[in-house]
C-alpha cells in the first residue's frame, strides 16, 4: 500500500533527484534511498549503543572471566589427579 506525503526538499536535493531519476520514478527511489539510510542508521546506532555497553562492562566482564577460569582450573586439576 502507498500513502501520499509532502515533503520539502531543498533546491540542490530536487535538481540531484531530477538528474537520478524520471518524473514516475522519483518515489521509488526516494522510498529505497530513505528505508536503506534508515536501515544503516539502525545498524550505526546499535553498534555504538553495544560497543560502549562493552567498555563500560569492560572491568565487571573481566573479573567474571578471571573467577571462572579459576574454578574452571580447580576443576580440571582435581579430575586430572
Amino acid at each position: 500500500m502507498h500513502k501520499r506525503v509532502n515533503i520539502t526538499l531543498q533546491e540542490s536535493t530536487v535538481r540531484l533527484l531530477e538528474r537520478a531519476a524520471g518524473k514516475g520514478d522519483r518515489s521509488r527511489l526516494v522510498d529505497e534511498a530513505l528505508r536503506q539510510y534508515l536501515r544503516g542508521i539502525t545498524k550505526t546506532t546499535l553498534r555504538k549503543r553495544l560497543k560502549e555497553g562493552a567498555i563500560r562492562r569492560a572491568d565487571r566482564d573481566r573479573a567474571l572471566a578471571e573467577d571462572w577460569f579459576l574454578l574452571e582450573e580447580e576443576t580440571w586439576r582435581k579430575g586430572h589427579r
